[in-house]
């Protein structure tokens, strides 16, 4: 049989499950999630492979036009370039309904890229409302005559994600595999490791603290474990960035605690990321208006 590769971008608004489904297929968290819109930050390379077929998703940041800083501005654009290199794409919406900002979405995939609507959250609909609202959705869509498929899916149980890549198989072009049987990511276990840290901030933080927060590694060693002889062991000191010194007291917390709750939640995942042991430092750092200072947002390797 013949060998097929895709590359593949998900697309949609934020907070529809785009990160949740990729880290499902390739299965390990490669891009982290929370209830703030763009968290995803960066274009994220997530590799799905078996036998016969390999599937090189591209996850990019929740496209919105709510807000006009630079960062944002910035973020639209990594996700509407990310449509300009890929053999189709994967239009994320929730099941039960289309709004303005999903079909702005759609409007910015090129007319001429296959498009199979992912329609996420399935599992939340209960009731004869939410059923009818989604087979009026499905009707929508399907009268269009732009989608290659229509799959309805739960990113948090993994229901029919499978029937996805089966669609994705049935359309992939004939090609060898871009990456190695093995690998699941081209970013770094630094990058993956300063990912996980702002999860554990978002996380915790809630509503709290403006998204703009972000994370920046200092230092990443890496040498062998000599607690766990065979294993690696992971040597940080990263700096958690705020716009004002009113949000770096919020993330420090009365004593230090909720910093340390932030520390000792991502080290746990970081270990299971290396399979090792970690030694994490944090410290918070205030830079005023830095997602609205395009130095700053290249600086922080927002490009």
């Amino acid at each position: 049989m013949s060998h097929r590769c895709a590359v593949v971008a998900i697309v949609g608004r934020p907070n529809v499950g785009k990160s949740t489904l990729l880290n499902h297929w390739v299965g390990q968290k490669v891009s982290i999630t929370s209830r703030k819109a763009q968290t995803t930050r960066h274009r994220i390379t997530g590799v799905f492979t078996k036998p016969d077929l390999q599937v090189v998703f591209v996850d990019t940041p929740g496209i919105q036009r709510r807000h006009g800083a630079a960062l944002n501005r910035q973020l639209n654009k990594t996700a509407v370039q990310a449509l300009s290199d890929v053999d189709l794409a994967l239009w994320v919406i929730e099941a039960t309904g289309m709004t303005a900002e999903d079909e702005a979405v759609l409007s910015l995939i090129p007319k001429s890229l296959p498009v199979i609507a992912v329609l996420n959250k399935s599992d939340r609909i209960k009731s004869e409302r939410d059923r009818q609202a989604a087979f009026g959705l499905g009707d929508r869509l399907a009268a269009m005559n732009r989608f290659a498929a229509l799959v309805p899916v739960s990113a948090e149980k993994g229901s029919q994600c499978d029937i996805v890549i089966q669609e994705i198989e049935r359309i992939a072009p004939q090609g060898e595999a871009m990456f190695a049987e093995d690998e699941i990511s081209d970013r770094s276990i630094r990058f993956l490791a300063a990912e996980l840290i702002r999860e554990k901030l978002f996380r915790l933080m809630g509503d709290e603290l403006p998204y703009e927060a972000t994370v920046v590694m200092d230092k990443f060693d890496e040498s062998a474990s000599q607690s766990m002889p065979g294993k690696m062991h992971a040597d940080i000191s990263a700096s958690i960035v705020v716009s004002k010194p009113s949000q770096k007291a919020l993330v420090i917390g009365e004593g230090g605690e909720r910093i340390k709750r932030i520390g000792s939640e991502a080290r746990q995942d970081i270990a299971r990321l290396i399979d090792g042991t970690v030694r994490l430092e944090l410290w918070v750092k205030v830079k005023s208006g830095w997602a609205d200072d395009a130095a700053a947002i290249r600086a922080f390797g927002y490009e």
